[in-house]
């Protein structure tokens, strides 16, 4: 008869004709550690993700291309399935946030080593940003997607996302200023700030409490640092056990949006789509590799694959937050980047990190710009490059911040010429949430190269005498 041990065992082995008795002495060769390793070889995390995702993609376009009804309302009803994911990984956020960072800073004996890696990593995701942006402008300028932009295609943007274009004009004007954003990072309540969630003020208190554990006497510095490190490794716990079930969240997720997502309003804006997710590969291929090859002296495409599952995450999400504790796992067990950079780099990426999002707004801003007044001058855009950036930062921390930044930087392009806003916001909104998955991968992917890079620094100014790596 013919027995595949690969259906029994999902062990890959070669098909061939065996007795009864031969198939038994087989099973009896391949030991559970085999078994092991073949399965966990053959379906690991971002396989069975891309597998969700997949399908997820496929059944919303039947539902969506070919109207049917059913699927659409199934799809759309398990969504919450997908949410109840989300949830259940934000709530992980905190606390490993917060417990990693406190180990992270108690760690480091020399509390300036904090300062070093602190000013050396806002240099870097500014640098990064003001990159992000320039690769979005300079595709706009060659590609045109405003130009593109048909009368009756534009006229339906206007009817169809007006008001929630206006309300989220009116979302941004409600932003705090650059010095309160500044001031808000100093909790007055530390617990409040835990229990919002509010992830600024949480970094400057386990900072500063980190760096105060650090100045006690061994022994009682050992005790707080292990009970931190002890609630770290049982974050790891839960965000194994959530991530088990990502796999049907992202068909979840994914099924819904793609279900939803209105097809005719992606045929107006096929260039303007095709322009963004041009220029995030753009940045992805040359920034992202040349930072790892040359900065982080690591291997790009092995780098890529390992952070493949992360990507996937925050694609399927569109939340860097949410992919916090899976980008923290992955920089130390896959990647071997030091707790002591990942804890305080990658908690701020999540918070200042834009670059998929300022990369976004520069294409946007010039769509915008073509199809309502024209082309615009190389001053204007080189404002665009310098307010995206320093906006980026400003708007740390604050909700809906990527429209909060595109708003501000539509203000001045848009000054003088009498046009609200609104109008220019409501030309994007119809595809906005497909775009924000792509720069939201974007965004997580900088975030890890920047730890990359930073630790590489670290290791470089140790051998140069500097310090304990």
């Amino acid at each position: 008869m013919w027995v595949s041990l690969h259906t029994v065992l999902k062990v890959p082995v070669v098909v061939r004709p065996v007795t009864a008795s031969q198939a038994l002495l087989s099973w009896a060769t391949v030991t559970r550690a085999d078994v092991d390793h073949y399965t966990a070889v053959d379906m690991q995390l971002y396989t069975k993700i891309t597998i969700a995702l997949i399908l997820g993609v496929v059944a919303g376009l039947l539902a969506n291309i070919l109207d049917i009804d059913p699927l659409t309302r199934l799809l759309v009803s398990i969504e919450p399935i997908g949410t109840a994911w989300i949830r259940l990984i934000t709530m992980v956020v905190v606390p490993l946030v917060f417990a990693s960072l406190i180990v992270g800073t108690a760690s480091l004996g020399d509390i300036t080593k904090l300062g070093r890696i602190g000013s050396k990593t806002i240099v870097y995701y500014m640098a990064t940003t003001a990159i992000a942006v320039t690769i979005g402008l300079l595709l706009s300028n060659l590609v045109q997607p405003g130009a593109r932009m048909s009368p009756e295609g534009l006229e339906a943007l206007r009817s169809n996302y007006m008001a929630e274009g206006a309300s989220r004009v009116e979302l941004a004007q409600d932003a705090p200023a650059l010095i309160d954003v500044l001031l808000n990072m100093i909790p007055r309540n530390p617990v409040a700030a835990l229990a919002a969630g509010d992830m600024l003020p949480i970094i400057f208190f386990a900072i500063f409490l980190g760096a105060a554990i650090s100045a006690l006497p061994m022994e009682r510095r050992d005790h707080i640092v292990g009970f931190f490190d002890g609630l770290n490794e049982a974050c790891m716990v839960m965000i194994h056990w959530i991530m088990k079930l990502a796999p049907y969240a992202v068909f979840a997720l994914i099924g819904a949006v793609i279900a939803r997502f209105g097809l005719d309003v992606l045929s107006s804006l096929l260039v303007y789509v095709v322009a963004v997710l041009i220029g995030l590969a753009l940045h992805v291929a040359i920034t992202y590799s040349l930072a790892l090859k040359f900065l982080a002296r690591r291997n790009p495409l092995a780098f890529f694959r390992k952070i493949r599952g992360v990507q996937l995450i925050a694609f399927s999400t569109s939340s860097s937050n949410a992919t916090l504790p899976l980008t923290m796992e992955t920089a130390e067990d896959e990647l071997g980047i030091e707790k002591e950079v990942s804890s305080f780099v990658l908690p701020l990426g999540a918070t200042i990190n834009m670059d998929g999002t300022a990369l976004y707004q520069a294409v946007a801003t010039m769509f915008i710009a073509q199809v309502l007044i024209g082309d615009i001058s190389l001053t204007v855009q080189l404002g665009i490059v310098l307010t995206a950036t320093l906006a980026s930062i400003g708007a740390a921390g604050v909700p809906s911040a990527g429209i909060i930044i595109l708003v501000v930087v539509l203000e001045g392009v848009l000054a003088g010429s009498g046009i609200d806003p609104a109008a220019g916001i409501a030309l994007i909104l119809g595809v906005d949430r497909i775009l924000d998955m792509c720069r939201t991968a974007v965004n997580v992917t900088g975030d890890l190269t920047a730890a990359a890079v930073i630790e590489r620094s670290e290791y470089e100014h140790a051998l140069r005498g500097g310090g304990a790596r």
